[in-house]
C-alpha cells in the first residue's frame, strides 16, 4: 500500500502565492510520474502540473508561467509553488502518483486533497 500525505495551500489574496507539498510512503518500488490535479465545486478534476520519472513536466494551459512543480525522486516528493494566484485557482487539490511496487505492477495514488482558496 501507498500513501500520499499533502500539505500546504489554503487562502491567498488574488495575485498571492501558495505552495503545495506532497510526499509518498510505502510500498514503493519507482514512481512513474507524480503530479497534482484539482477539482472546483461542480466541475470535472482537472491536470494541474505532471512530473514524469524521465524529467520532463506538464502543465494546463491556464497555470503556465505561474506554477512550478518540482519533483525529488530520491525522497519521493513532489511540490507545486502557486504564483500569481487567481480566483480561479480556487479549488481542492489532489497529489497524485502513478507507482511501481515491488510486485512491478502499476498503480494509481491520490493524496486526500488540501484546499486552496484564492480571494479576489
Amino acid at each position: 500500500q501507498v500513501q500520499l500525505v499533502e500539505s500546504g495551500g489554503g487562502l491567498a489574496q488574488a495575485g498571492g502565492s501558495l505552495g503545495l507539498s506532497c510526499a509518498a510512503s510505502g510500498s514503493i518500488s519507482s514512481i512513474n510520474a507524480m503530479g497534482w490535479y484539482r477539482q472546483a465545486p461542480g466541475k470535472q478534476r482537472e491536470l494541474v502540473a505532471r512530473s514524469t520519472s524521465g524529467g520532463s513536466s506538464n502543465y494546463a494551459d491556464s497555470v503556465k508561467g505561474r506554477f512550478t512543480i518540482s519533483r525529488d525522486n530520491a525522497k519521493n516528493t513532489v511540490s507545486l509553488q502557486m504564483n500569481s494566484l487567481k480566483p480561479e485557482d480556487t479549488a481542492v487539490y489532489y497529489c497524485n502518483a502513478l507507482v511501481i511496487g515491488f510486485d512491478r505492477l502499476t498503480r494509481n495514488y491520490w493524496g486526500q486533497g488540501t484546499q486552496v482558496t484564492v480571494s479576489s
